[in-house]
């Protein structure tokens, strides 16, 4: 659509405040087909907002309300009358009626007009321009949830607490007559029965990698997976041993029972999965298996020794039992209480049996055995077996595996210093000077420390060509961020960029220029500070911002440096290839001129940059200002002064090749006072500068001496004709009587004109 001269121009200005101001509003405004005519149109703005909230597209909607307005009077229908103008409306507009048949039943009853409100737009139901989580009914729960993750680990804890617990209080037979420990246990029994009622009304993934969200599916799957272990381990057993008159095989089943909640370490297993992959997390896990099957194996030895160490057919002691031997060598001796209940008594405290167990436990599974605690029964014997059999192979297993997690620890550590032994059986074979073998183990120490060993480049070929892109667009944010030439790039234009540019790092010392070389690289400074040294000199300081390189995009040849850059600490650099900036300039011309016009070289290594001494300005500016105040010459060829000025250079030259005296003779020049008929011979004497020019003129009186008065050539500075020449000098008249009775005296040449 198109607006013209009855579109409100109020009404536009209100679209483009509310594209402006990223705002929802609706309009209705009046517009043009492409065919010049003219239709009302409800015209609807809503912005759409990604996951950052932020708005990056807007939805317009546009509806035909021509038929709920007054006729429109353009150029066609003038003239017409109201009904013709209403007809032609209508049948223009027959497909909208159909369209809003239905909005005609609805009924409005606030100010607004009747369209807008049924055509109104509300927020929630305004696309997003945003990945959206997947649609599930009202009480189901995603897996993956914040929720399911926290509650996930609250199970998690819980179970290694029943891990733990289950099997000693089954093997000591231990009621619980303390409240707290009842209600503690009683707790997580409820905890394990809501988790049953969670895992009916929580997603899972299906085979083929999709979210299952459909309850019946959920059911389904739930029952036959983990149903009947989450129910037989979240029975209440501790609370049905806690009567006192259920009976004691009763009792000791549902005690039994209670070992089936070791079955959901299942369950923990498959959620430690996804942290096998760290070695810390690995060993950490391994310690504690290796500790829970010792503190399992422990009940059991001490459940073959309580079982062994009465004989319930003559309730006699066994002597050859190890709690018989524990207790003798504790000082607790098992006692028989004759008057009383008719039991063996006394024995060694429950704590004590318990460590005592978990002690043989594992200096049996460790192989060391130290003897102190020994199987004497037969059922010991086979148990301890039994014991050293699963135990030798726990050992290796576990601590093999310990062996390799730290080998793979390590192994950034030991390439580290096999790189350092062959670096130091290198610069020893070729006999590196001391100074640069330091700078090469300084190199590489720093460079490691930088880096933990981690070839980027190998990372970056493993990765798709967007996700290489995005990684190294991350690499280089901090020079897309700093410097305004980039600001103007496109993510097409910053993403080509990045995958050019390489990151180099340089220790203290390191020349990354010499002078001479080819300049084929544009650096930027990240960190760290440079010199430029020229001729022994210093001319600039690089720190942490500055560009330096040459000028690619504007030169057609490859430059020379000329200076060296030096690192005068640890720096790390970003640099691009002149090829590699010249293509993607080259591709994105739009980006090639804001480059071009915004990048400022802080060092151009192309251009030189000139010394010069103070005492040589001086002289330079006191050259300047005379030769400023001098005015240049301008005459004609053949003018006499020229002529004269010719025959001065003459002399001059005949002068330096030692013939002075016929010069004085051949440039002799006289000069006729017609007044009184007198002569005076001026002889020009050598040339000074033409600026400044000297001459003396020479007579000779009565007595045969000679006088010499000096002249001053100098141009005219009158304005009017600048082709005029003064020959002035100081006259002092004398009046000298000669043998021709005339006046001689001396000659003031006022001016010479070409007239």
């Amino acid at each position: 659509f198109m607006y013209g001269e009855l579109t409100d121009k109020k009404t536009i200005d209100k679209v483009r405040q509310t594209f402006d101001n990223y705002e929802s509003n609706c309009f209705e405004v009046l517009l043009y087909k492409k065919n010049r005519s003219p239709v009302w149109l409800y015209m609807q703005v809503a912005p759409i907002r990604n996951e950052n909230d932020k708005v990056v597209l807007f939805l317009c909607t546009f509806k035909d309300i021509t038929v709920f307005k007054q006729p429109i009077e353009d150029e066609t229908t003038k003239g017409w009358t109201k009904f013709a103008r209403l007809t032609r409306a209508l049948t223009n507009s027959r497909g909208t009626l159909q369209q809003l048949a239905p909005l005609n039943k609805t009924e409005v009853s606030h100010k607004h007009s009747r369209l807008a409100e049924a055509l109104q737009l509300g927020s929630d139901i305004l696309p997003q321009y945003k990945q959206e989580a997947p649609k599930t009914p009202p009480h189901i729960i995603l897996h993956y949830c914040t929720f399911k993750t926290t509650w996930d680990w609250v199970i998690l804890i819980l179970t290694f607490y029943t891990a733990i617990m289950v099997p000693y209080n089954v093997s000591f037979k231990t009621k619980q007559n303390n409240l707290a420990w009842l209600v503690v246990d009683s707790v997580v029994d409820v905890i394990f029965l809501v988790d049953i009622v969670l895992n009916f009304h929580t997603t899972f993934v299906g085979p083929g990698g999709e979210v299952i969200s459909d309850p019946k599916l959920i059911r389904m799957n739930y029952l036959k997976t983990w149903f009947v272990i989450d129910l037989l381990s979240c029975l209440p057993y501790d609370i049905i041993n806690a009567f006192e008159n259920v009976d004691e095989g009763l009792s000791s089943l549902f005690s039994s029972l209670k070992v089936v909640r070791l079955l959901r370490l299942g369950r923990v297993a498959r959620k430690l999965d996804h942290y096998l992959e760290y070695g810390a997390a690995v060993l950490v896990l391994l310690v504690c298996v290796f500790g829970l099957v010792a503190h399992w194996l422990a009940c059991i030895w001490y459940s073959i020794g309580d079982y062994e160490v009465i004989d319930e057919v003559t309730n006699t002691i066994k002597t050859d039992s190890w709690l018989y031997q524990l207790a003798i060598n504790i000082g607790t001796p098992y006692r028989y209480n004759a008057s009383g209940s008719g039991q063996w008594e006394g024995g060694p405290s429950k704590d004590t049996l318990y460590i005592s167990s978990l002690y043989f436990t594992m200096t049996s599974l460790t192989t060391i055995g130290f003897g102190n605690i020994a199987p004497t029964t037969d059922g010991e014997k086979i148990f301890s077996v039994a014991m050293m059999m699963v135990g030798s192979l726990l050992y290796a297993t576990i601590f093999g595996n310990v062996t390799t997690i730290f080998q793979q620890m390590y192994t950034n550590t030991n390439r580290y210093h096999e790189m350092l032994n062959n670096v130091r059986d290198f610069l020893k074979l070729y006999q590196v000077p001391k100074g640069l073998s330091e700078r090469v183990m300084d190199y590489i120490v720093s460079t490691w420390a930088m880096s933990k060993g981690i070839d980027t480049e190998k990372v970056l070929s493993i990765c798709p060509k967007d996700m290489r892109a995005d990684i190294c667009v991350h690499l280089n944010r901090q020079v897309f961020n700093e410097h305004p030439a980039f600001r103007l790039a496109s993510d097409g234009c910053l993403r080509s960029l990045a995958v050019e540019f390489q990151t180099t790092h340089c220790a203290p010392g390191d020349l990354i220029f010499h002078a001479g070389e080819s300049v084929d690289t544009l650096c930027f400074v990240v960190s760290g500070s440079l010199e430029v040294i020229q001729d022994d000199e210093v001319i600039a300081i690089l720190g942490k911002g500055d560009v330096f390189g040459d000028v690619f995009w504007k030169e057609t040849t490859l430059a020379h440096a000329c200076a060296n850059v030096r690192a005068l600490t640890y720096c790390d650099l970003h640099v691009i290839k002149r090829e590699a900036l010249l293509k993607v300039l080259e591709f994105y011309t739009a980006f090639a001129n804001s480059f071009s016009r915004n990048l400022i070289l802080t060092c151009n290594l192309r251009k030189r940059i000139i010394f010069r001494k103070i005492a040589d300005v001086k002289k330079e500016e006191e050259e300047r200002r005379h030769q400023k105040n001098e005015v240049t010459l301008s005459i004609p060829v053949d003018h006499p002064v020229r002529k004269l000025f010719q025959k001065f250079k003459q002399q001059k030259e005949m002068r330096a090749q030692g013939s002075l005296l016929p010069d004085l003779e051949r440039n002799q020049l006289h000069v006729e006072h017609h007044g009184n008929g007198g002569s005076t011979v001026v002889t020009v004497s050598q040339i000074t500068p033409v600026q400044s020019s000297l001459a003396y003129a020479q007579t000779e009186d009565s007595s045969g001496k000679t006088c010499h008065e000096a002249m001053e050539l100098k141009p005219s500075l009158s304005v009017v004709d600048q082709n005029c020449l003064k020959l002035t000098s100081q006259v002092r008249p004398r009046g000298v009587v000669g043998g021709g009775g005339g006046e001689r005296g001396w000659m003031r040449l006022r001016n010479i004109e070409n007239r």
